[in-house]
Order: C-alpha cells, then sequence, then structure tokens
C-alpha cells in the first residue's frame, strides 16, 4: 500500500479525489435521520438495562468482587484491541454486515449473562460484549453520513442528525437503566412471582437474569432491523486476500490522523478528555453517594438515579449542540464550550467532596449534570468537523480512533484516580485535563480538504496490491 501522508503535499492535488456530488439518489436525508435515530436507541438500550442489575447479578450468582471487577476488565481489554480492526472491517465488507455482528454477539453475551453462572461463561460473554462495543462504535454513524452525502452532498447538514443519535443514545440508556432496575423489583412485588421463576427454570433464570434476557430480545429486533433498514451501495466482493490486506491498511491509516492533520488531532484529543471526565465520573461518584445515603444498597439507588439524570443530560446537550453552533458561530467554539461545562461541573464535584450539607449535595448534583450536558454538546460537534476532514473510505476507521482515544484515556486515567487520595484533587485533575484540551478549541482551524485514507477496501482476486 501507498504510504502517502493524510495531509496535502505539495503538487499532491490530484490525488486527492474531489468530494461526490449529490445524486439524489438513495434515501433521503430525513428518512436516513430516522433510521439512524431508531439504530442508536435499538443497539444502547439493552446496554442500559445491564447497568443496574450486572453487578448484583454476577454477585447473586455466588462471584466475588474481586471476580467481577476482572470481567469489566475483559470487556475493556477486548474493545479496545478490537476497536481499529474493526472500524477497518466496517471500511472493507460494509456498514450493515459489521453492525449486524455486533448485534448478534451482544444477544449471545446477554444470554449467557442471563443462563450462565459459571466464572467462564460470564468471561466469554464479555469478551463478545467488547468485540461487540468495538464493531458498533462507527458503522452506524458512517453509514448516516454517507447516505446523507450521496443524497445531498458534502455540505448537508450533519449536525442535527447527529445529535438526534446521541440523544437517543443517551435516552436509550435511561430508560434502559429504569427497566433493568424495575423489572427484578417489581417481579418481587407479585406473591411468590420470582420463586416460581426460578423453580420452574431449575435455578438458570432469576429475576436478577429477567433484564439480560430481556436485552437479547431487543438486540434480535436491532438485527432484523439493521438488515432491513439501512441499504448501503454495491461495494466490490470482499475476498479473503482484500480484508486480509485492507483491513491493516485502514489501520495504519487510523493511527496516523492525528499525527498529520491539526483539526483531527483536536477532535481525538477532545475524545481523550472525555474518557478522563467519564472515568472520575463513574469511580467516585458510587462511593459519594453511598456515603451520603449511609448504605451501599440505598447509595446504589441514588447512582442508579444520578446515571439516569446523566443519561437524560446528555440527551439534552445532544439535542442542544446544533444551537451550540449557531450561538457560537461554529462548530469550533461549540465544542469549546461544551468542554467549558465539563470542567465547570467537575470543578464543582471537586469543591463539595467532604460535605453532605444540603448546599453542597445540591452544588454537586448540579455538577454532575453538567458533565454529561457538555460532553453532549461538544460530541456532535467535534463529530461533524471529523466527518467533514475525513473521506468516506475511512470514516468508520476515524471513528474507531475516536473510540480507542477515549477508551484508553478512561483506563489511565480510572488507574490514577484509585492511587489518588480521596477528595477535590481527582475531580480537580480531571478538570483541569478537560479545560486544557477545551481552549485548544480557542484558535479556528484552518479549512482544508477532506483527508484520503489508504485504501481498505477489497482486492479484486487476482490483482496484486500497490506496494
Amino acid at each position: 500500500m501507498s504510504g502517502r501522508a493524510l495531509t496535502p503535499q505539495p503538487g499532491d492535488d490530484a490525488s486527492i479525489p474531489s468530494p461526490p456530488a449529490p445524486t439524489g439518489r438513495g434515501l433521503d436525508p430525513l428518512t436516513a435521520r430516522r433510521r439512524f435515530i431508531t439504530v442508536s436507541f435499538l443497539f444502547w438500550l439493552p446496554i442500559g438495562m445491564s447497568i443496574a442489575t450486572g453487578v448484583l447479578l454476577f454477585t447473586d450468582r455466588g462471584l466475588g468482587l474481586a471476580a467481577i471487577a476482572g470481567f469489566f476488565a475483559v470487556h475493556s481489554l477486548t474493545a479496545a484491541a478490537m476497536e481499529l480492526p474493526t472500524g477497518g472491517l466496517s471500511d472493507v465488507i460494509g456498514r450493515r454486515t459489521v453492525l449486524a455482528t455486533a448485534g448478534l454477539l451482544n444477544c449471545t453475551a446477554f444470554t449467557l449473562f442471563g443462563l450462565a453462572g459459571a466464572a467462564m461463561a460470564i468471561t466469554l460473554g464479555m469478551a463478545l460484549m467488547g468485540c461487540a462495543r468495538a464493531l458498533s462504535s462507527g458503522p452506524a454513524e458512517a453509514w448516516y453520513v454517507d447516505t446523507v452525502h450521496a443524497h445531498a452532498g458534502p455540505d448537508a447538514d450533519l449536525r442535527t442528525g447527529l445529535a438526534r443519535g446521541g440523544s437517543a443514545m443517551s435516552a436509550a440508556l435511561a430508560l434502559g437503566t429504569l427497566l433493568g432496575g424495575g423489572l427484578p423489583w417489581l417481579l418481587g412485588l407479585g406473591p411468590g412471582v420470582g420463586e416460581w421463576l426460578t423453580d420452574a427454570t431449575g435455578g438458570l433464570v432469576i429475576p436478577l437474569s429477567v433484564p439480560a434476557l430481556l436485552g437479547a430480545l431487543v438486540e434480535i429486533v436491532f438485527v432484523l432491523y439493521v438488515l432491513s433498514a439501512l441499504p448501503e451501495p454495491p461495494r466490490p466482493p470482499a475476498t479473503l486476500r482484500g480484508v486480509v490486506g485492507g483491513v491493516p491498511a485502514a489501520i495504519a491509516a487510523g493511527l496516523r490522523l492525528g499525527a498529520r492533520d491539526a483539526l483531527i488531532r483536536r477532535v481525538l484529543l477532545t475524545a481523550s478528555a472525555a474518557g478522563a471526565a467519564l472515568a472520575a465520573v463513574e469511580l467516585l461518584t458510587p462511593g459519594r453517594a453511598a456515603a451520603l445515603m449511609g448504605t451501599a444498597e440505598s447509595g446504589a439507588l441514588l447512582f442508579a438515579s444520578l446515571a439516569c439524570a446523566g443519561f437524560l443530560c446528555s440527551a439534552l446537550g445532544s439535542q442542544l449542540a446544533p444551537a451550540a453552533a449557531r450561538l457560537t458561530r461554529s462548530s469550533e467554539r461549540a465544542v469549546l464550550a461544551g468542554g467549558g461545562v465539563v470542567a465547570l461541573g467537575l470543578t464543582l464535584l471537586g469543591i463539595t467532596t467532604g460535605s453532605t450539607s444540603p448546599y453542597a449535595t445540591a452544588a454537586a448534583v448540579t455538577g454532575y449534570g453538567l458533565v454529561y450536558l457538555g460532553l453532549g454538546v461538544a460530541g456532535p460537534n467535534a463529530n461533524d468537523l471529523l466527518h467533514r476532514r475525513v473521506d468516506s473510505s475511512g470514516r468508520a476507521t476515524a471513528l474507531s480512533v475516536q473510540s480507542l482515544a477515549l477508551q484508553l484515556v478512561a483506563a489511565a486515567a480510572g488507574l490514577t484516580v484509585g492511587i489518588l487520595p480521596l477528595g477535590p484533587l481527582p475531580w480537580l485533575l480531571a478538570a483541569g485535563v478537560v479545560l486544557a484540551v477545551a481552549l485548544l478549541w480557542v484558535r479556528r482551524a484552518a479549512a482544508g480538504p477532506q483527508v484520503p485514507l489508504p485504501s481498505a477496501r477489497p482486492v479484486p482476486a487476482g490483482s496484486t496490491p500497490e506496494r
């Protein structure tokens, strides 16, 4: 494959493909937006249902906290390891195929969680879910952008659709959290319903496993919808040689994205800052909730409520993202504003540490909401900039690089937060990181053509890849 730089070089104008002209064919942008929203909602709803009961289910199966922590580590490491290869795979064989595969893997994982109690089975489920997370990080959004560009051209509005997709994801997580926490409770209200369910299945199904099994059914609906509602233009036949040769090229191109283009580098750093913020919130908030309520059980209930509220704030932020871009007159300034809101929220959480007074609690809850609100505003605007700079051949790969940056920094930030003393320092350190990255957007990035990635298309049978 050619080692050509990702940014234009002197005399390279002829090598950079011009933006595709609108054809007016295929799905219209409004229909594509509705289908993208539906796909986003259906994919994240089962994951939200597993949030409230996951740890409790594994504990009820007789597994210790150390083993449960290991399960989640398997998920994170698998997702990180597979992020770039699966992004390249989507650019090779198509968005719909990869997205449907992610749904099937999640369906298998949720079935294992709901029925199996052995550590090896749960570990396998976590690995499958990690693969599904990596597979899903780009194809749906890439399909939406490709469809809109094919119908209306590269200057078509993307922010609104991306914002609605982000809102659908957050709404699905919020609703799923409520359903996942409420279903076992509702089963316990009926006289002997939970006991009957356990006895009738020989202990395979317990009230806490119902959300996971229901999530598996939702995943089947998701797969059927993806296969029927996301049409794609024909692609070259994917041969084994083409996949083996094309995916590594897409990976290498993705790894060079940030090094060769300043705007893409800012987008990746913004995703990294989001990872640091989320790591601090997700690791430190449960302990604060338990300390406020006095017991771990009531603290878990409070945290579930906060998580639901946070997802709703993220959905609201995504809805406000296009308005923020119009108000600030650019997507760059909207990302800056969103980052500033996140930093403010983290600062409020930091300065209220150690106090349980009503005013401090109200300020902390406000800060928690601001973190998710700011992330919701910044995300669609950052992705709008990314899609305008990266062409269709590597769009899913670019999204995978972005997701990988978030996950790796979140893991590193989590380890850092874990060794720091409890108190304001971890919160304020995360706030400083977010603010420093946000300030990179003070200067508007220079406009430029779309960045062409080295070809990640399948190599036709009988041909030889270019060296």
